[in-house]
């Protein structure tokens, strides 16, 4: 690779410091001006990116999926197997982040590696990318809601949250997290470090909880890891393949650190480490959790009947066999998710600040205003959370609104990381990452890109279907709809009054993977900085031949 995944952790910049003269020139020269301070270093990219997988809650938020998918085999194998594809997705980023590390994330690298039509396409994917973002952000929260229901029902078996009691729940938690991303912006960093370390020990304490306790027995290990019930969601063979959604899902919003590239310093490297470590790291983490789940699993049929369809609570409640010890393990699951609101909530608001930026969003003049006193895009914050409100409104009216929500953000998020890396492998031939500081090489680099566009192809018609048939108007999975009518709504805009004033974002020849410097072409249409820096050009021109 152009640049090895780990080596050692530079200083850090203070968390109140300004940019670093160099990274000014830097970002310039990708054509925008530094706005955010770089208060955060690899270590806290890669604790946000963790923090935003969320694995306690990501993979057991939507572990009825799993339940339904077939048991113990779909939860520990398609764990696995997803690590291994979303793995070759995040690679993939990584070398399109690496060459171009700004907030704007995947539409910026549309633009800059697709040969025409380069506005349209960076357009489409922006907002697919941003639709992307705010409903995968919704889902945590919603999510957060549902957990907290469930886990009121561990002491009070017979309640059941009304839609209205759900909605206003998740609306209390939106607040609670704007505010905390509004004015605690300066101790986010350490807010991930923390939730590092809370994740960490929460994964322990279940392992040994549950081992130890087991108040449903223990299980053989060929039943733990191999058993395999198709009766649940009436798809037959295809059944294994519903069980991968909770793994899906946890590592769906891998990309999202991306929008995080202004606020570190290097991020042409430290942004792409992030990317590339998330996976592995958490999905190690993932196995001491999900291993004992599987042992100690009480019946599938009672697990699907948890109340408000959140396993987590239902599972810890009856193998610790007493509510005080099924609320002991969920609160720590809650902690995690608290921290996964807050997380991918900075994360979306970046997204859509940096959207803005580039004239792309009704009202963009305001939402890409960023608060100096707070440094913070106070605006974009306020945009993520009342989109999220007004979608919450979805849950009175159908009471699979949290799979819909779910199966939106997973399928956006994928096609917006779609978009570059065929644009990038098929039009490009990848040769704009192949001069990125941090690359996997040409047979590493085409593997991987291939492996991502074939995975997300199937996982977009995964998040489309319905968990289970018969299917009703009520259990109906309206992603689809969601989805297509946001682009719906993007098209109109563009029609109307976004392609007068969105040109894409700035050309730039990116970062190059022999210096910390990137070039601007002549024709660029970003404005010129007051001091242009110096920059060495990738290729050099040869001198004209003498005329004889």
């Amino acid at each position: 690779m152009g640049t090895s995944i780990i080596n050692d952790e530079k200083t850090t910049p203070s968390t109140t410091s300004p940019p670093d003269s160099n990274e000014v020139d830097n970002l310039e020269a990708l054509g925008y001006t530094a706005e955010l301070k770089r208060n955060r270093s690899l270590f806290t990219l890669l604790f946000q990116s963790l923090a935003i997988a969320a694995i306690p809650y990501g993979e057991g938020g939507p572990l009825i999926s799993a339940i339904y998918g077939g048991g113990q085999l779909s939860i520990f194998v398609g764990w696995i197997v997803v690590l291994v594809l979303d793995e070759c997705v995040a690679l993939s980023l990584s070398e399109l982040a690496s060459r171009y590390p700004t907030s704007a994330g995947p539409y910026y690298w549309s633009f800059q590696v697709a040969k025409r039509h380069k506005t349209i396409l960076s357009f489409i994917t922006g907002w697919v990318w941003l639709i992307g973002n705010w409903t995968i952000t919704l889902s945590v929260n919603f999510g957060f809601a549902s957990l907290i229901s469930a886990t009121i029902a561990i002491y009070h078996p017979n309640f059941v949250a009304s839609s209205w009691q759900l909605t206003l729940i998740f609306y209390a938690i939106c607040l609670i997290t704007f505010v905390i991303c509004t004015f605690g912006n300066r101790f986010l960093p350490m807010v991930d470090t923390i939730c590092a370390a809370w994740t960490a020990v929460s994964i322990l304490i279940i392992l040994i909880a549950l081992s130890v306790s087991a108040k449903e027995g223990r299980h053989s290990a060929s039943y733990s890891l191999g058993n395999y019930d198709t009766s649940f969601a009436g798809w037959g063979g295809f059944t294994f393949f519903i069980g991968l959604l909770p793994a899906a899902y946890t590592f769906s919003a891998i990309g999202m650190i991306s929008s995080m590239a202004e606020e570190v310093s290097n991020p042409s490297v430290k942004v792409p480490k992030a990317m590339a470590l998330c996976v592995p790291v958490g999905g190690t983490a993932g196995l001491f959790f999900i291993i004992p789940i599987c042992v100690t699993m009480p019946p599938l049929a009672d697990v699907i009947g948890a109340p408000s369809a959140q396993a987590i609570p239902y599972i810890f409640h009856m193998v610790m066999g007493s509510p005080g010890g099924g609320l002991g393990l969920t609160f720590l699951v809650l902690g995690i998710t608290m921290f996964c609101s807050i997380s991918i909530t900075v994360a979306a608001s970046r997204c859509t600040w940096a959207f803005a930026r580039d004239q792309a969003l009704p009202g963009s003049k305001i939402f890409s205003i960023v608060n100096k006193s707070l440094n913070v895009p106070v605006n974009a914050l306020v945009l993520v959370t009342i989109v999220q409100m007004l979608l919450g409104l979805i849950n009175l009216g159908s009471s699979s609104a949290f799979t819909a929500f779910v199966s939106v953000g997973v399928m956006a998020l994928a096609i917006s990381y779609a978009i570059p890396i065929s644009l990038s492998l098929l039009w490009n031939k990848r040769q704009e990452v192949s001069q990125a500081r941090w690359n996997c090489g040409h047979v590493v680099g085409t593997t991987v890109n291939v492996v991502a566009l074939v995975w997300i192809t199937f996982e977009v018609v995964l998040f489309s279907m319905p968990t289970a048939l018969p299917v009703t108007e009520v259990t109906m999975n309206y992603a689809s709809v969601v989805l297509v009518g946001f682009m719906a709504i993007a098209a109109i805009w563009y029609g109307i009054y976004a392609r007068k004033v969105y040109k894409g974002p700035p050309s730039s020849d990116g970062f190059s993977n022999d210096q910390n410097t990137t070039n601007i072409p002549a024709t660029s249409p970003a404005p010129a900085p007051a001091s242009t820096p110096k920059l060495k050009p990738i290729f050099t021109p040869a001198p004209p031949k003498p005329k004889p």
